[in-house]
């Protein structure tokens, strides 16, 4: 049972995560990115700044060390000579005094000496690290920079995407189905150039056929009883008589 609960658990993380993968914006991963990028950044500069203040702290230490040194070592120099003198002279506790001081201020040395030993060492590691520190940030800033150059190529380039992927959209909306209630153009062209055709077919049926004889014979039955009715009213009328004789005789006689 945790076995399959474990494997259902990754099954649905995996299912997440490629959803959100789908529908997230990909400008605002981009611009994520470049954030998280930055701060990284950011971060390892205040690492290299920390290696470089170590290496600078061991340098303070080995230069006050060797300065002690230098002291200690003339002052051992001094507390020799004086137990020297005073050996000379016969003062013998002066003596005394001034060669165990000696003797104190050559421990000192020693102890001095096997502290400038490593702090030398810490200080030739502390060297490199802070060269390495330098250099690693400096080929992170030249890739950060790198990324800005990129991504305003990546937005353009995005932008261009969506721009043609609405285009895209536009073509598919004419040419291919985008749902049952709703008619592609295809199919809207299709259907009006059939009515069309099918209106110019029945014209040159009606045209050519008895029908459209019949329509022009009453047409033109109607234009002569119209003539007649008019010629009758005007001879009531007593109108154009000389007209209708001149109308009826042949062409040599009119002239």
């Amino acid at each position: 049972m945790l076995q399959y609960l474990k494997r259902r658990w990754k099954y649905l993380t995996a299912k997440l995560s490629g959803s959100f993968e789908e529908n997230a914006d990909p400008k605002v991963q981009l611009e994520q990115a470049i954030r998280e990028a930055h701060e990284q950044h950011r971060r390892l500069k205040e690492q290299a700044a920390n290696v470089i203040a170590n290496q600078k702290q061991t340098e303070m230490r080995l230069n006050r060390a060797i300065e002690d040194l230098e002291h200690v070592n003339a002052n051992a120099r001094q507390a020799v000579l004086m137990a020297d003198d005073a050996a000379t002279r016969g003062e013998t506790d002066k003596a005394t005094s001034y060669t165990r001081a000696a003797e104190q201020f050559a421990n000192r040395l020693i102890t001095l000496e096997q502290e400038i030993d490593s702090l030398k060492s810490l200080h030739f590691q502390a060297t490199e690290a802070a060269d390495q520190a330098k250099a690693a940030v400096s080929q992170n800033s030249t890739g950060l920079q790198q990324k800005l150059r990129e991504r305003q190529k990546l937005l353009g380039q995005l932008d261009q995407a969506k721009m043609q992927e609405q285009v895209n959209s536009a073509m598919a909306i004419l040419s291919e189905e985008v749902g049952q209630d709703v008619p592609t153009f295809n199919e809207v062209r299709e259907k009006i150039e059939a009515r069309y055709a099918k209106a110019k077919g029945m014209a040159e049926l009606v045209e050519s056929g008895v029908e459209s004889r019949m329509l022009e014979i009453e047409e033109a039955a109607k234009n002569t009883e119209a003539r007649a009715r008019l010629a009758e009213i005007k001879s009531q009328l007593g109108i154009g008589a000389g007209e209708s004789a001149a109308a009826e005789l042949p062409e040599g006689e009119q002239a």
